[in-house]
């Protein structure tokens, strides 16, 4: 994950805009209520979806600062618009954790579907975090903002991908809390003096507005 300020903004939409579109994939897959990726349907999530994922496009370009060319990237990597989705797609977005069984077609069952998608959300919210953070970061903006912007954005994401609250942003902020800040931070880590400063900040930030539940 890139952390400078110099990193080029087309580096840093990308990295927002995969993760999205892991996410929007899952969604389509649990939105068919059968774990069925052969009926999952981006293009009709999407549509049904217009107005949230239009404000997350606009939270995205905020919070990075970004041009119309980065924006754009969402459009080339495809990812909101109809296209297939795969069972190897999901094995990927979820990191690979169930494994490559000896018949690819059992990455088609129910069982393993719903696993790989819960892994995936999981893993791919956890992602756009961190980019979201990166960018906001780079961008230099001021934190109360780009915070509130990102607890936004993390929300839409979070409820696209599994409208069951499952992935609550909550949720999705301890774990990036847990698996991505401590390396980022450590006093070897390349991350830059600034860097370091903007992503406490944010870290702070994020946990005031996204309070975990019992505490």
């Amino acid at each position: 994950m890139t952390t400078g300020s110099h990193v080029p903004e087309g580096v840093l939409a990308r990295e927002i805009f995969g993760p999205l579109g892991g996410g929007v994939e899952v969604g389509a897959v649990s939105a068919t209520g059968t774990w069925s990726v052969r009926a999952a349907s981006v293009g009709e999530l999407v549509s049904r979806r217009r107005d949230e994922v239009d404000r997350l496009l606009e939270l995205v370009r905020d919070i990075g600062g970004f041009s119309s060319s980065a924006m754009a990237i969402a459009d080339e990597l495809g990812y909101l618009r109809e296209h297939e989705v795969t069972a190897p797609s999901l094995l990927l977005w979820s990191g690979a954790v169930e494994g490559i069984p000896s018949r690819l077609d059992d990455l088609e069952r129910p069982d393993i579907v719903r696993r790989m998608c819960h892994m995936a959300a999981d893993l791919q919210l956890t992602y756009f975090l961190q980019a979201l953070i990166t960018a906001a970061v780079a961008a230099g903006g001021e934190v109360r903002p780009g915070a509130a912007g990102i607890a936004e954005a993390l929300a839409i994401a979070s409820g696209i991908a599994d409208a069951t609250g499952r992935s609550a942003p909550a949720l999705v902020f301890r774990m990036w809390r847990v698996a991505r800040l401590p390396d980022l931070l450590r006093p070897e880590a390349d991350t830059p003096e600034y860097g370091k400063a903007g992503f406490r900040a944010y870290d702070r930030a994020l946990d005031a507005l996204l309070p975990v539940e019992g505490r």
